[in-house]
């Protein structure tokens, strides 16, 4: 969607009619898109559903949490770089002050797609709610890795900090308390996960980390994909000493079992088939990924995902339904600035289909853009870049422009970081004021 493939656009229209619109009444149970999901999927579709219908359309986000953490730029609260993740937490007041959008705080605990409801339960009880269309931005369930006795594992001794929050603290907490000399073991899942770049990214800044403050401690990274899976040049030159810290990488591993014993954790796996055992005094492994059971009690996915209509975000599975960011199967990146892309098209459906073009974009081979910067030191970036086109029911990298996709930046630099901030903060602009 060409009007509409760098945010900055977006955000103007959003300062330009952001005025005129006033709270939609909390009384009404019944509503024309009902959101599932706050985070950037989900906080886009419900701000622009009500931006380009000109406030025509009802719109009821539900989120459990009160707030918002980003997961973008959640590295720094490991590393100490930014204080806490207070820094990186997003309240819901301006989608519902500015936008309209009758904000929701509770969990959606069923889908009935037959009568178009969902069951809604907060602290005031369980009820029901009615939608023309339901729109689904769930984020991620992780799966237990082998040898775990349960989820709350996560919470309490091996923190996976992929979803950021109390994880994140716990995460930085661990590294600033373990011994000098002891290894710091990551795990990657196979591929898709969140952030195809963010493993390798926060192995990068937590070596150097290391460097200044436990120089004789290492950085183990167990990846369970035969190469790694972005900037794969750049990141390689990281891990062999370009910055001036190492990692060892080790590609080709599988995760046979986990033996969790705060402070003194084994990891057994294999290499290419080979039987490998190490010790790590802080773990943090970074589990399988896939949908949440609501989707999947509710008939919406193959596999581990929810296969969509690319061009709406509608459900193949289930009419009326629209599933967007890491819950879906859309051929591009789980990432945040891709959730954001996606809300935007999917909101542009469903204004074309409740209202007509005249407000959205009457497309029909929309154009989305993502950008990824990645600190590898506490002061230098690097960048990836990716325009995807819509093609025969598939997104592909575009060629627009005679460039090649994606793109990626030559070196890490402190230039880079510098425009990393700038990119985070217009992002999450876009997304939630």
């Amino acid at each position: 969607m060409k009007r509409r493939q760098f945010i900055q656009t977006s955000a103007q229209l959003g300062a330009a009619l952001g005025a005129s619109f006033m709270p939609f009444a909390a009384r009404a149970a019944s509503y024309d898109v009902i959101v599932v999901g706050g985070g950037m999927a989900g906080a886009t579709v419900a701000k622009y559903l009500r931006m380009w219908s000109n406030n025509q359309i009802s719109v009821a986000l539900i989120e459990k949490d009160a707030t918002y953490v980003s997961n973008i730029m959640s590295n720094e609260v490991i590393t100490g770089k930014r204080p806490s993740v207070s820094s990186l937490t997003y309240t819901y007041g301006t989608l519902s002050s500015r936008y309209g959008i009758n904000r929701l705080q509770g969990e959606v605990t069923g889908i009935d797609a037959i009568n178009k409801s969902v069951t809604y339960a907060s602290a005031a009880g369980s009820s029901v709610l009615t939608y023309g269309r339901l729109v689904l931005a769930p984020g991620l369930d992780f799966d237990l890795m082998p040898g775990m006795a349960s989820a709350s594992q996560y919470d309490t001794v091996i923190p996976h900090a992929w979803k950021a929050g109390s994880q994140t603290s716990l995460l930085r907490a661990q590294l600033t308390q373990m011994a000098d000399g002891t290894n710091f073991v990551m795990t990657i899942p196979l591929s898709p996960y969140r952030c195809p770049p963010g493993p390798y990214e926060r192995a990068c800044v937590v070596a150097d980390w290391l460097k200044t403050n436990k120089p004789n401690s290492k950085v183990i990274l167990l990846d369970a994909n035969a190469t790694i899976q972005a900037q794969a040049v750049n990141f390689q030159n990281a891990f062999n000493g370009a910055y001036g810290y190492r990692v060892d990488y080790r590609p080709g591993c599988t995760v046979t079992n986990l033996q969790i014993a705060a402070g003194a954790h084994t990891v057994n796996y294999t290499q290419n088939g080979t039987p490998q055992t190490l010790r790590a005094a802080v773990l943090n492994p970074i589990p399988p990924q896939r949908a949440p059971s609501l989707l999947v009690n509710s008939g919406l996915i193959d596999g581990r995902f929810a296969p969509v209509n690319l061009l709406t975000y509608e459900s193949t599975l289930k009419s009326s339904i629209h599933v967007i960011g890491d819950a879906c199967i859309s051929g591009m990146p789980k990432a945040g600035h891709i959730g954001n892309q996606e809300g935007k098209t999917c909101a542009n459906a469903i204004v074309n289909l409740l209202k007509g073009n005249q407000y959205a974009l009457a497309e029909s081979s929309p154009v989305l853009n993502s950008a990824c910067f990645t600190p590898v030191t506490s002061t230098k970036a690097t960048w990836l870049s990716a325009v995807y086109q819509y093609s025969n029911g598939t997104m592909v990298p575009s060629a627009q422009n005679g460039y090649a996709q994606p793109r990626v930046a030559t070196s890490a630099s402190t230039d880079n970081y510098a425009d990393m901030n700038k990119w985070f903060s217009t992002l999450m602009g876009d997304t939630f004021a």
